[in-house]
């Protein structure tokens, strides 16, 4: 694998731990071995420092996905990706550093603290060589090593790809501080696998050390990976290199005898420049080297400008339908020529109007709340003032019918009016009124058994309760409540009759129902029922044949 550039503090670190070996292995002075603690409480510091710094872009990420989810999301998702596999192999690592010393110096040793966090200064055994090498090399070459090399490995290829070929700098710096690669043999003639060339016969606090930079190397990555997806939030971002000419009208439709109103500008521009606004026809010529120019012609208009560059359109049209317009926008160059971009626009006039209608009926009925939608094309529904004759009109809804205003009228016989009046453009234009036509609500059915007349059974009739009102193929769900009715029977030709002065059947007009044979006909009559207007109603009987 090709091995990238370190960075000066990469290849200090990497010097200072080989020195800090070699020194071990010739078996030198005590103060030689306290140095190599001082340079793993170094390396550990260091890697404190980039946590840190890495949970600050990922907070950046946060944040720059809360405000523009679609923008910085993926690379928030890619971002968190990084610090999981980062957070796998260095938790690894650091567990590997762990059971090294448990075993080597058990599990009161000094140097083991809380959240799994060691205290170099604490290690006792600095110079066992044995248990680093049983549990990182194994008396097979099966040590957790090989585990720890596939693991860089792969970490190291992630971030590669995640680099996509994007940040070369970047990418080599990985490549070469997460570097695998077998190293020469100190003869000379071959190489020597990485796991026995790394840790084989070194002391345990030498080996502690170089676990401590390869987690240096891990977060230094992982920096390196952070700080490239952040930057990708904006790379995609349109960078403006060309002025666009732009209109804006306060509104596409207007009334006969109201004021169109555009603005007219372009996307970018320079304050300390105003740029020239021309209303007319122009002419386009293509130029010898390819390019595009436009030059007014005939008769045209030049629009005041204001302190922000922009252009303010007005005219007042004498007749209905669409209407276009366009011109030229000139800026100077930088070089002192005109640029000129050129523009157009159109909007509709219309006949002053009011949208009135019912939204479930094409009468209001007296008694109830009437659903309505008003509206006046091209103004919004607060800038509308609505009045009623012959009842009241306000904003609300019924039930689950569209609309946003509800009329009550008043007396029925006689219309009603809506009439409504809008601010627009802070002027106060009056419609025509519109008229209703005021009906009462008509009167509901009757129903035993769900029926109103017919032939029915003995033993449903008698296991009958209520008698109910139904208000069919009307446009509103409206309940009525049945307030009394009479039942009457045949029997042997005297009429027997009872009285409810409810909905519900009475014990003794039960018994006159259960009491009916076959061919003999049940009589409910003398209904009355109070709907949501509050009046009695009364109903037509019913009449049923038993079977």
């Amino acid at each position: 694998m090709a091995k990238g550039k370190e960075t000066p503090r990469q290849k200090m670190i990497g010097m200072m731990y080989l020195v800090l070996t070699a020194m071990l292995a010739l078996n030198v002075s005590k103060e030689a071995v306290e140095a190599f603690k001082r340079v793993d409480e170094s390396l550990t510091t260091t890697t404190a420092n980039y946590i840190k710094k890495n949970n600050i872009t990922y907070t950046a990420f946060d944040v720059a996905a809360a405000e523009n989810p679609e923008k910085a999301g993926q690379w928030k998702v890619k971002a968190y990706d990084v610090r999981t596999r980062a957070d796998e192999i260095f938790n690894y690592i650091q567990d590997l550093k762990v059971e090294i010393i448990t075993k080597a110096e058990g599990e009161d040793s000094e140097a083991l603290l809380p959240d799994n966090q060691i205290n170099i200064h604490g290690v006792k055994r600095i110079d066992d060589t044995n248990v680093p090498t049983e549990i990182l090399i194994g008396a097979d070459q099966g040590g957790k090593a090989n585990y720890l090399k596939a693991l860089i490995e792969d970490y190291r290829s992630f971030l590669v790809e995640t680099l996509d070929g994007k940040d070369l700098a970047a990418e080599q710096s990985i490549l070469a501080i997460l570097n695998t690669d077998d190293p020469k043999n100190l003869e000379g003639t071959g190489t020597e696998p990485w796991v026995t060339a790394t840790f084989q016969t070194l002391p345990l606090v030498a080996v502690m050390t170089i676990l401590s930079k390869m987690q240096v190397d891990v977060r230094n990555a992982e920096t390196d990976v952070l700080n490239f997806l952040y930057t990708q939030i904006d790379a995609a971002s349109f960078k403006f290199n060309k002025i666009i000419p732009t209109v804006i009208p306060n509104s596409t439709y207007i009334m006969q005898g109201n004021e169109y109103e555009a603005k007219v500008f372009v996307a970018a521009t320079d304050t300390t420049r105003d740029p020239e606004i021309l209303i007319g026809n122009y002419s386009t010529k293509e130029n010898a080297d390819g390019t595009i120019s436009y030059e007014m012609t005939g008769n045209y208009d030049k629009l005041p400008v204001n302190e922000s560059g922009i252009g303010i359109y007005r005219v007042r049209p004498g007749s209905i339908g669409e209407k276009s317009y366009g011109g030229l926008i000139r800026m100077k160059a930088p070089d002192g020529s005109m640029i000129a971009y050129p523009f157009s626009s159109k909007y509709s006039v219309g006949m002053p109007n009011v949208v009135v209608s019912p939204t479930a009926m094409n009468v209001l009925y007296q008694g109830i709340d009437n659903p309505m939608d008003i509206s006046v094309p091209g103004v919004g529904s607060n800038q509308l003032t609505v009045r009623m004759t012959n009842g009241e009109i306000k904003k609300g809804k019924y039930k689950n019918y569209r609309g946003e205003w509800v009329a009550q009228p008043r007396t029925v016989g006689d219309n009603a009016q809506i009439i409504v009046s809008a601010n627009i453009n802070g002027k106060i234009q009056s419609f025509p009124p519109v008229e209703f036509r005021v009906r009462r609500i008509p009167d509901p059915e009757a129903r035993f058994a769900n029926m109103k007349e017919g032939n029915v059974l003995r033993s449903v009739a008698a296991a009958q309760q209520v008698v109910t009102a139904t208000l069919e193929n009307f446009e509103f769900d409206l309940t009525y409540t049945i307030t009394g009715f009479t039942v009457s029977v045949n029997d042997k030709g005297f009429e027997i009759t009872g009285e409810s002065n409810s909905n519900r059947l009475t014990d003794k007009q039960k018994s006159l129902i259960g009491g009916l044979r076959a061919g003999q006909k049940l009589i409910i009559e003398k209904i009355t029922a109070v709907g949501p207007d509050g009046k009695t109603r009364n109903l037509n009987p019913i009449i049923l044949k038993i079977n």
